[in-house]
């Protein structure tokens, strides 16, 4: 057993509380504890290092990633520290989004399809193919939908609305700029579209008749919303039973400039907020995951979130 001293001191800081919490019930990986908490990697390996040197945490090795947990208490002083410090964690601010997070972490370790999609992505760009593009994956995905009827909330002037249409059954697109709306609409006259129907309204309390659709899309326009909770519930209220949500919106960032530049109601979302309002809203198999992370500073990343009726 380690010393009482080097075990309080690995306990005195709230970032490691927070990583004795997540491993209460699990083995977690770095890589799953810096997505959970968001701090990088050598911060994280420095907090659990410690916590191994006071014999609080235990690793063991899985092809090429590290797990741990908390290490197995056979002495009662050491049951002591650790329910101490379990009592602590439950204290911190951070703890509810964490322990939401984590359960989304360990449902998408599960997820063999999550997981190989990830991986085909990471190849995807790695070496050039002749003809090979997302743009030639996007008309093919396209083609395969089955006719639907669609809700696209905060569809803006209606490029999504207007490829979904080639497919379903009928596409109703909902904005709360009047240019907009008109535009969406004289757009789709002239394209021939008469499945789609642009309509005026907001997120919160969309112009479209409860239980009457197969789909609802918010891409990239939840920030926008004055209560994003709200928008989920009114999602939920349009899907038939079995119905599905699929939201594309920015993970929670820092670049603030793009409430002036954008007019950005909210700087994206944090994981466990987005679980939450979908829990809330009556949504079931929620899906969440980050898709895409842009090169450039501020390095927007983006959040696919899903769930059904």
């Amino acid at each position: 057993m380690a010393s009482t001293l080097k075990s309080l001191r690995a306990l005195s800081d709230p970032t490691r509380l927070r990583i004795v919490a997540l491993l209460e019930d699990a083995e977690v990986s770095v890589a799953e504890l810096q997505e959970i908490t968001r701090m990088g990697q050598s911060r994280i390996s420095t907090h659990l290092g410690l916590l191994q040197e006071a014999e609080l945490v235990q690793s063991r090795r899985e092809g090429k990633r590290t797990f741990y947990k908390l290490a197995t208490a056979t002495e009662g002083t050491a049951v002591e520290f650790i329910q101490l410090a379990l009592r602590g964690a439950h204290e911190l601010n951070d703890y509810p989004a964490d322990q939401i997070n984590l359960k989304r972490v360990l449902a998408r370790r599960n997820d063999q399809a999550q997981v190989y999609f990830n991986q085909v992505a990471g190849r995807f760009d790695r070496s050039y193919g002749p003809g090979r593009s997302w743009q030639a994956f996007g008309q093919l995905l396209l083609r395969i939908l089955p006719p639907l009827d669609v809700a696209d909330l905060g569809s803006g002037e209606g490029l999504l609305s207007e490829l979904l249409a080639r497919r379903a059954r009928r596409v109703i697109a909902v904005d709360n700029s009047e240019k907009m709306v008109a535009f969406g609409a004289k757009k789709a006259h002239q394209n021939g579209l008469t499945n789609l129907e642009f309509r005026l309204g907001d997120l919160e309390s969309p112009p479209i008749e409860p239980a009457s659709v197969d789909l609802v899309i918010l891409s990239q326009a939840l920030h926008h919303a004055v209560e994003p909770a709200r928008a989920l519930r009114s999602a939920h209220q349009l899907l038939r039973p079995g119905g599905r949500l699929w939201l594309l919106d920015l993970r929670q960032h820092t670049f603030t400039e793009a409430r002036q530049l954008y007019g950005d109601r909210w700087l994206g979302f944090a994981e466990s907020d987005l679980q939450h309002w979908l829990e809330a809203a009556g949504f079931k198999n929620i899906e969440l995951s980050i898709v895409a992370r842009e090169d450039q500073p501020p390095h927007f990343e983006t959040l696919l979130a899903g769930g059904e009726k």
